[in-house]
């Protein structure tokens, strides 16, 4: 229909004066700018949830102001693919599942570990993410070497992670657990001499004790509970099946692996 008011409004300027030949010419670019406004904001904005603490995944870029990280990079393509646009707000990890839970995040991206207590009450997209669990204690610290060794000992760990499960499960009262709103506040307990150790994510690990913990801090032990990340949906979301869709095709065509040797210096293939 549009097509075919163009063309009468086109033929009729055709027996026109210049001047009027000019104007409508100008009516009709007008009108198919804004048509193509409308088509671009046909494309739904979906409120997505992420930690602002967990570094190289998701971290505040000071300089930019804007968030940025593996996490952050593969929503971006995801949304791109899935078609809806990323309304993104900033929570501590520990809120996250109750916020898509109840609705108020229709999706949230923050190296979240899938586990059976999460899918009952939020769902996941297929596992984006290989993990586990490390320790990591100061550099002059030679009393420990495993989970086991905590016995007796203080570690950080963060509020509502699977590390924390973790340590309570395994170690209970024998060990002084102290959970922690954010990873800076963990990792400077450590440096600090609050705790004797601090057991979280490997990824995020590994890149602390390779940045501001580089020859103060070392990682040891195995890697415990090999774990995967997926994004999390409210119950029922439309975007599931569109996101599960757009991460396949991301590590068909290279676009996964050339996000995430970006962020941690290798394929995962090369690891």
């Amino acid at each position: 229909m549009a097509n075919k008011n163009t063309a009468n409004i086109m033929q009729q300027a055709s027996t026109r004066t210049p001047l009027a030949k000019t104007l409508l010419a100008a009516a009709v670019a007008l009108g198919i700018g804004s048509a193509g406004a409308v088509m671009a904001q046909d494309k739904p904005s979906v409120n997505v949830a992420t930690d602002p603490s967990f570094v190289p995944f998701e971290m505040l870029d000071s300089e930019t102001d804007e968030m940025i990280g593996f996490d952050m990079d593969i929503i971006n393509e995801v949304a791109k693919r899935a078609g809806f646009e990323v309304n993104l707000t900033t929570m501590k990890f520990s809120g996250i599942i109750p916020a898509v839970q109840t609705g108020s995040q229709e999706i949230a991206i923050a190296g979240t570990t899938i586990t059976e207590k999460r899918a009952k009450v939020v769902d996941f997209s297929d596992p984006y993410y290989d993990s586990g669990l490390r320790l990591i204690v100061r550099e002059d610290n030679d009393d420990i070497e495993t989970v086991e060794d905590l016995e007796g000992k203080s570690v950080a760990t963060k509020i509502g992670s699977t590390s924390y499960d973790y340590l309570t499960e395994k170690l209970g009262d024998s060990a002084d657990i102290t959970p922690y709103p954010g990873t800076s506040d963990m990792y400077m307990a450590l440096l600090g001499r609050n705790v004797d150790a601090a057991f979280y994510d490997a990824p995020n690990v590994a890149y602390f004790a390779q940045t501001q913990g580089d020859g103060r801090a070392k990682v040891l032990g195995p890697l415990y509970e090999g774990q995967q990340y997926g994004i999390v949906f409210h119950k029922g979301s439309q975007w599931l099946e569109p996101t599960n869709d757009a991460l396949a095709a991301m590590k068909e065509d290279g676009t996964y692996d050339e996000i995430y040797t970006k962020w941690f210096g290798e394929s995962p293939d090369a690891e």
